[in-house]
């Protein structure tokens, strides 16, 4: 079990643990309806869940691209969430003054990829005391994580993991090269990013594509070599969701999807 990840329910459980929500905050009806879900999924299956909402969206491709319903509206939707369900909840910030902000209302702090080299945006989520993760840039190697991994640790906080989220391939896919997996695991507990891994970025329409129907694969073999965690963004209908809905997982397919990772999980334990 990832015992940096504060908060989180152990459930004196064996099994992978899950980050899984929105892509986006769009609204507390939307957030309660999918945490509802996949906790009743994750109770069933055993599987700590620590349920994930942007609370704003600032890499986006084009100036219309949907980022927010609101900053505090977002983070207090977020804090809804954890306090109704008693679940820790888990946000991206993408400047130094969104740590002590959204440190208020969730219990675990994300580093976007492209971000993850900002050390003052690294060192500010760290001051929080919050659990930091660190998203994998799409341009780094494994082995450059340790280094902002210690930009957490040399700033007095212990709690971090590493969310791959795969590699730059030509300029409109991505791939996981799964033998980055162990060799983090040797910095800090990994998180395989299922879904963003799945993305097929700068489309000439300005908006991300993605594989959804690899989901399943991706995710099998990001377990069966190690990963201590999965994170998958869910949608009741991620075809009118209101950002990277090309990459999502319908939410009515996870069930399936977490029962056959659980068997994967129990056949290498």
């Amino acid at each position: 079990m990832i015992q940096h990840l504060e908060n989180i329910k152990h459930k004196d459980s064996k099994n992978f643990f899950l980050i899984a929500g929105p892509c986006i905050i769009e609204g507390e009806d939307m957030a309660m309806r999918i945490a509802e879900k996949v906790i009743s999924l994750t109770d069933k299956f055993n599987i700590p869940y620590i349920f994930k909402g942007s609370f704003k969206k600032a890499n986006r491709s084009r100036v219309d691209s949907f980022t927010t319903i609101g900053e505090e509206k977002s983070l207090e939707i977020l804090r809804k969430v954890g306090e109704k369900f008693n679940i820790p909840t888990t946000t991206d910030i993408h400047e130094n003054d969104h740590a002590a902000l959204a440190a208020q209302y969730v219990d675990v702090l994300q580093i976007p990829a492209f971000l993850v080299r900002q050390t003052d945006l690294l060192v500010a989520a760290a001051a929080t005391g919050k659990c930091v993760t660190l998203k994998k840039g799409q341009f780094m190697s494994p082995e450059s994580m340790k280094f902002a991994v210690q930009k957490i640790t040399d700033s007095n906080n212990e709690k971090v993991a590493i969310i791959e989220r795969g590699n730059s391939f030509g300029y409109t896919d991505l791939i996981v090269d799964y033998r980055g997996i162990p060799t983090m695991r040797d910095y800090a507990p990994v998180i395989l990013d299922v879904t963003h891994s799945l993305q097929q970025p700068n489309q000439s329409s300005g908006v991300t594509g993605g594989r959804p129907e690899l989901i399943e694969t991706v995710a099998k073999a990001g377990i069966a070599v190690g990963a201590d965690g999965i994170f998958i963004e869910t949608h009741p209908t991620p075809e009118i969701a209101l950002s990277d809905g090309a990459n999502m997982l319908r939410l009515d397919l996870l069930e399936d999807l977490l029962q056959k990772l659980t068997r994967v999980r129990e056949s290498i334990l």
